[in-house]
């Protein structure tokens, strides 16, 4: 078994991506607060399995084909934005074009997820087709466009979901890391098994 392609990092990885490309799929299925309790459960599991890769360049190169169309990513994002409404939109500062702004400039979430979304289901295609030099070679580029691209991405959105789920549960709550609210998590517990559990 080649460990390049089938270590227990990398299954690990394909598995965490191809729960999120599906879940992605079934948005337009879901309500709003079930999309936001989950996917804010799946984007820092996703990103620790990415940080958790190193792949090796690929010696020769492969074609890795594309699967995800315009069309589709298009469907993907007006899903997305139809579903989190005027929840959307959000500042953000960690741009590369902000360096030209003075003002935060407009991101929106259904974007993030969307950009996320195209390189995981091109990696996880590609992969489920079994071809060992093109699998070597998507996981590379994926790994490539998380550190240089979509990594960023991920934790752009994230900040802005959890300022969706959470800002108008915290109008009214104020409690304290040693209350009993049963609203977040205390103690010392193990938070990568945690988020493991609440996947499966």
């Amino acid at each position: 078994m080649d460990e390049r392609i089938y270590s227990k990092n990398i299954i690990e990885f394909v598995t965490v991506g191809a729960e999120y490309c599906a879940f992605i799929e079934r948005s337009p299925e879901l309500e709003k607060e079930e999309f936001l309790d989950k996917i804010i459960k799946i984007l820092p599991l996703l990103y620790l399995k990415a940080t958790m890769l190193s792949p090796e360049e690929p010696e020769e190169d492969a074609y890795s084909e594309r699967f995800v169309t315009e069309n589709m990513y298009e469907t993907i994002r007006t899903n997305l934005e139809n579903l989190l409404g005027e929840d959307d939109s959000y500042l953000e500062v960690f741009q590369t074009d902000m360096k030209y702004s003075e003002e935060p400039l407009a991101a929106n979430i259904s974007e993030g997820l969307a950009d996320i979304y195209q390189d995981l289901k091109d990696f996880v295609s590609v992969y489920r087709l079994g071809n060992e030099p093109q699998m070597l070679e998507a996981l590379y580029v994926c790994y490539e466009n998380f550190v240089s691209y979509w990594g960023q991405q991920l934790v752009n959105v994230l900040r802005a979901l959890h300022n969706v789920k959470y800002s108008s549960d915290n109008d009214d709550d104020e409690c304290d890391d040693h209350c009993n609210c049963g609203d977040h998590q205390h103690g010392d517990d193990d938070i990568f098994e945690k988020l493991n559990d609440d996947l499966e």
